[in-house]
């Protein structure tokens, strides 16, 4: 699964990484990002690639309240062209979340000790990610959300979790952006545990409430 991570570059750093406009506003370093937060991601419609800001729980367009947006922070790649919640935005809105790194944690004991997962060559990791709009009936706004897509855990994270978010590497970054209905097969070919070099070390429990942010949640224990 993935259910925390960090976002420490500014939008304009993003925007040169994936050559999209800065569109978003900046939101600031945050090393503990979860659910329900705002988030910058990669989107594009037609021709034009943007970073944005949209909230991490997707809202399928159908749903009645925007609560069940807690709930669908992951969507499992297995099962995403049969649920309703995903399968629409699977065919046609993909986005790309980029982040500094993400957590997952291991049960020592009676604890739960937090990792962190970050690139091996400092890069950021693209996580594939489906988006939806969802109208409130309230106030009438358009709400943007999104998810991140899992897979089965790679050799190197099976040791903390079964699962692991799909991480896209560069050249099939248009692929999955292209708004246009992709086929299937092609799509389902990308959401597989890919092999990129990853750096996996213990990090303060200070990580377990979302209530805590800031640099020292990534300082490595010794």
């Amino acid at each position: 699964m993935c259910g925390r991570f960090t976002q420490e570059r500014p939008v304009s750093e993003l925007a040169e990484i994936f050559g999209a406009e800065p569109l978003a506003a900046e939101l600031g370093q945050r090393y503990n990002v979860a659910p329900t937060d705002e988030v910058s991601v990669v989107v594009q419609r037609e021709d034009r690639r943007a970073i944005a800001n949209y909230r991490w729980g997707l809202i399928p367009h159908w749903a009645e309240s925007s609560k069940v947006g807690s709930r669908m922070f992951n969507a499992r790649a297995e099962t995403i062209t049969s649920s309703p919640a995903f399968r629409a935005a699977f065919r046609r809105r993909r986005c790309i979340v980029p982040v500094d790194s993400f957590y997952e944690w291991r049960r020592e004991g009676t604890l739960c000790q937090p990792f962190r997962i970050v690139a091996g060559d400092g890069r950021p990791l693209a996580l594939a990610g489906l988006w939806a709009g969802w109208r409130d009936p309230e106030t009438g706004d358009i709400r943007r959300t999104f998810t991140i897509v899992t897979t089965r855990a790679s050799e190197q994270i099976a040791t903390l979790h079964d699962r692991m978010p799909v991480i896209l590497p560069p050249d099939v970054w248009p692929v999955w952006l292209d708004p246009s209905e992709a086929e299937r097969g092609e799509l389902h070919a990308l959401l597989h545990p890919s092999d990129p070099v990853l750096t996996v070390t213990p990090v303060s429990r200070l990580v377990n409430s979302v209530r805590n942010d800031g640099p020292s949640l990534i300082v490595p224990l010794a």
